[in-house]
C-alpha cells in the first residue's frame, strides 16, 4: 500500500473514470503529481483548468478517514503502486487510481480473468447457459469477474463457486453499503472464496452514474468479455463496447432470435463478436498464450447437450406430419441399464438436489423439498447433468439416470 493518500487524493479530486495515463506517465507517480503543484499543472497541459482547480480542493492527508475506514473493517487498499493492481487493468488509459478490496487480493495478481456479463432479467436458458460456461472456465483455469447483479452475474458467480474457484465481484459503490440485499449471502460466498473490488470509497452509494463507469473495470482487467443474454438497451452492452475499445476480446452466446432480449448478444454475434457454444471456443484463444495454467480437456462440450430443445427454455412447434409409412428398426426389447453415481466432488448444492429425488421431480419439487432458490437450484441441476447422473425430461421435469 504505496503512497495510498496520494491516490486517493488524485482519485477524489477527478473523480473515478478519468484518464490518469498521460498524467501518470509523464510524472511518475500520484505522489510525484501533488508535488509538482499548481504552475507545473498549467506548463504541461495535461490538464484542464476544471481538473486543475480540483487538484487543488484537497490534500492528501485528509484521506485518513478513508484508510482508517479500510483498517477498521479489515479492507485492502490497492493502488497501481501494489503488486496486487491487476495487471491488464493498469493497460487501460482510464485506469481507477484506487481499489478497494474485500476477500483475497492475491487473487488480483492473475492475468486469466475472463468477464462474463448479461441481463438482470435473465430466463431459464441465459442463467443455465452462463453456469455452465463459468463453472468449466473456472475448471479450465480462468477466473470468472462479474458485477454481483441478479440475472446473469449472479449465474456466473454461483457457476465459477459451485465448480469450487474462487471468483471476483466488481461494485458499482462502495464497501460496506447496503446493495442488493438478495444477494448478501452471494457477495458474503465471494468474499471468503474470492474477492470483492470497487474504486468507490467504502460506503459510497450506488447510483446510475456509477455502474457504467464500473464496467470499464470488469472488461479492462479481462482476456474478454462474455454476453451471455442481453437486449438493444442492456448495460452489458456498454461492457462490450469497453472491452472492444481496449483491445479485449468480445464473445457472446447465441439466443433466440424470437427473444427480444436475446438482440443485444445476437447483434453483437452478427458485428464481429465470436459466438460461444462450447467453453473451449474462449479457452482456444488464450490457451497457447498459457500453456501451463489453462487446460482445455473436457470443454469442447456443447451447451445443446445440457439445454434440450424440448425444455420449457424452448418451445418449438409441431412438426408437420408426412402422410406416408415409415420403417422403425426394432428395439431390443432388453437394454443394459449402466448405474451412475454422484462423485464425492461434487458441490453441497447439487448432493441436497441429488439426495431429494426419488424417480423424478420438477424445479418445484426440488424447491420444495430443499427450501433452496430457483438461481441456486438451476446452478445445482446443471452440475448434475455434467456428472451424468440426471437426465430433462419433457414438462420440465428430471429424472435420475
Amino acid at each position: 500500500m504505496k503512497n495510498c493518500e496520494f491516490w486517493i487524493w488524485l482519485e477524489r479530486t477527478l473523480g473515478p473514470g478519468a484518464v490518469l495515463d498521460d498524467i501518470i506517465n509523464y510524472y511518475g507517480s500520484a505522489a510525484d503529481v501533488y508535488q509538482a503543484g499548481r504552475s507545473d499543472w498549467i506548463l504541461t497541459g495535461l490538464l484542464n483548468g476544471k481538473q486543475i482547480q480540483s487538484l487543488t480542493r484537497f490534500s492528501p492527508s485528509e484521506s485518513a478517514k478513508i484508510i482508517n475506514d479500510c483498517q477498521r473493517n479489515n479492507w485492502q487498499i490497492i493502488t497501481p503502486d501494489d503488486a496486487e493492481y491487476p495487471p491488464l487493468l493498469r493497460t487501460i488509459r482510464d485506469f481507477p487510481a484506487v481499489l478497494y478490496a474485500d476477500g483475497n487480493t492475491e487473487l488480483l495478481y492473475s492475468e486469466q480473468f475472463i468477464a462474463m456479463v448479461g441481463t438482470r432479467k435473465a430466463s431459464a436458458y441465459g442463467i443455465k447457459s452462463a453456469g455452465i460456461i463459468s463453472g468449466q472456465l473456472s475448471n479450465a483455469g480462468m477466473c470468472i469477474v462479474s458485477g454481483g447483479a441478479l440475472g446473469i452475474d449472479t449465474a456466473a458467480h454461483e457457476g465459477a463457486l459451485t465448480s469450487g474457484h474462487p471468483t471476483v465481484c466488481v461494485l458499482g459503490c462502495g464497501l460496506g453499503t447496503d446493495y442488493l440485499r438478495e444477494n448478501y449471502a452471494l457477495r458474503n460466498e465471494i468474499r471468503k472464496n474470492g474477492v470483492i473490488i470497487t474504486e468507490y470509497p467504502p460506503f459510497t452509494p450506488a447510483s446510475r452514474y456509477t455502474f457504467p463507469k464500473r464496467n470499464r473495470i470488469i472488461s479492462g482487467m479481462s482476456l474478454g468479455t462474455v454476453v451471455v443474454e442481453a437486449g438493444e438497451r442492456s448495460g452489458s452492452l456498454i461492457t462490450a463496447r469497453l472491452a472492444s475499445e481496449q483491445g479485449r476480446d468480445v464473445y457472446a452466446i447465441p439466443g433466440s432470435v424470437f427473444a427480444s432480449s436475446f438482440n443485444g448478444a445476437n447483434k453483437l454475434i452478427s458485428d464481429g463478436a465470436k459466438p460461444v457454444f462450447t467453453a473451449k471456443d474462449i479457452l482456444e484463444e488464450y490457451y497457447y498464450r498459457y500453456p501451463d495454467k489453462i487446460k482445455t480437456e473436457n470443454t469442447d462440450i456443447p451447451l445443446s447437450n445440457f439445454v434440450r430443445e424440448n425444455s420449457v427454455e424452448f418451445e418449438k412447434p409441431e412438426p408437420v406430419k408426412i402422410q406416408r409409412e415409415v420403417k422403425r428398426k426394432a428395439v431390443p426389447e432388453t437394454v443394459k441399464e449402466i448405474k451412475k453415481t454422484l462423485p464425492d466432488s461434487a458441490g453441497e448444492t447439487a448432493k441436497m438436489i441429488y439426495g431429494c429425488f426419488k424417480d423424478e421431480a420438477t424445479l418445484d419439487e426440488i424447491a420444495e423439498n430443499t427450501a433452496l432458490d430457483i438461481r441456486k437450484i438451476l446452478t445445482g441441476i446443471t452440475e448434475l447433468e455434467m456428472y451424468g447422473v440426471i437426465e430433462m425430461m419433457p414438462g420440465n421435469k428430471y429424472r435420475k439416470k
